[in-house]
């Protein structure tokens, strides 16, 4: 693990073009800069706001849908392009058999190295759904908050990825104040199941680069209204499959469609599915239930247990808060 401070020092670096910071401890922003020295950050996020406003607004306005194949390829540029003004010495696109991913590397002569996760393709979108045109990238007054910019993918996840790397030094007199590396890997296909991002990251240079960083970390949408920011130790893996039961091809269910009523004479291959899924996971559906799955998980410390029960208790203190928001302003 990477030396805690060091590590927050470095990632707050890393935001300030234009948001806020990184708190490893959920104090709230104003609390966590009183109690560091971060004036030169504060003022080059003054100093670099519209810049960066502007440059989220520009990366908005180029829909990158990879479920509808529009401006892939130009918003994968525009990411790269965004990263080499970042300071990242290394950016290369790397091809695969579906829309491309990119690979870069920042190395800033630190001890410890961090990787870095990207998502330059966001979701599809009906306008009519939207309070302002999802490509307009407009600031707009909202009641309650203030202003702020609505559009598709300025929160998941171009927001966060556009502000990430602003503070990454631009020279290398500059460069030796950053505390970490940076190996950096993205994919354009997130949205639709990142179907060809092993093609990326098995790739032998990306998996070498891989293997120095001290942990992965991938910019979202962390702070509250209040000023508190959230950030997460680790993540859990995700398996998707498409599971098919016949009745056909087991001979005891129907062989075609058939009226619900003759389940009273018919084996159902629907509730066999359902009583599959069932299978997975211990009755309250929390804990699965598969033989070996977690042999290799490394237990919790006693600091990471202390960790997750302050972080449940800030959490539905807040859940608490909003819910009684909601009843202060009426159905």
């Amino acid at each position: 693990m990477t030396d805690r401070r060091e590590f927050l020092q470095g990632a707050i670096a890393s935001v300030g073009a234009s948001a806020a910071g990184l708190s490893m401890t959920g104090l709230p922003i104003p609390e966590l800069m009183a109690a560091e020295d971060f004036g030169g950050i504060r003022a080059e996020i003054e100093k670099r706001h519209d810049e960066s406003v502007k440059r989220l607004q520009n990366w908005i306005k180029l829909p990158s849908i990879a479920a509808e194949n529009r401006n892939m390829n130009e918003g994968c540029e525009l990411m790269m392009e965004m990263l080499r003004e970042a300071g990242f010495g290394m950016v290369k696109k790397m091809p695969t058999d579906g829309h491309p991913g990119v690979f870069a590397t920042l190395d800033a002569g630190a001890p410890k190295t961090v990787g870095l996760y990207f998502m330059y393709d966001v979701k599809q979108f009906d306008p009519k759904e939207w309070a302002s045109p999802p490509l307009d990238a407009a600031i707009i007054d909202r009641p309650g908050v203030g202003k702020i910019l609505m559009g598709r993918g300025a929160v998941n996840q171009k927001g966060p990825e556009a502000t990430f790397p602003r503070g990454a030094p631009r020279d290398s007199r500059r460069r030796q104040k950053l505390p970490v590396n940076f190996v950096f890997v993205a994919e354009g296909e997130e949205e639709i199941g990142s179907t060809h991002f092993t093609q990326v990251v098995r790739q032998p240079e990306v998996l070498e680069a891989l293997k120095k960083t001290v942990g992965v970390y991938m910019p979202f949408a962390s702070q509250d209204l209040d000023g508190t920011v959230t950030t997460f130790y680790g993540a859990k893996g995700v398996i998707e499959l498409e599971l098919v039961s016949s009745g056909a091809k087991w001979g005891r269910g129907p062989v075609k469609d058939v009226h619900s009523s003759n389940k009273a004479r018919l084996d159902s291959p629907a509730w066999h599915l359902v009583e599959a899924l069932a299978t997975l996971v211990s009755p309250d559906g929390n804990a699965p239930a598969i033989d070996g799955l977690a042999d290799k998980a490394r237990p919790l410390s006693d600091a990471e247990k202390k960790m997750i029960a302050n972080a449940a208790k800030r959490l539905k203190r807040s859940q608490r808060d909003e819910i009684d928001g909601r009843a202060a302003l009426g159905p």
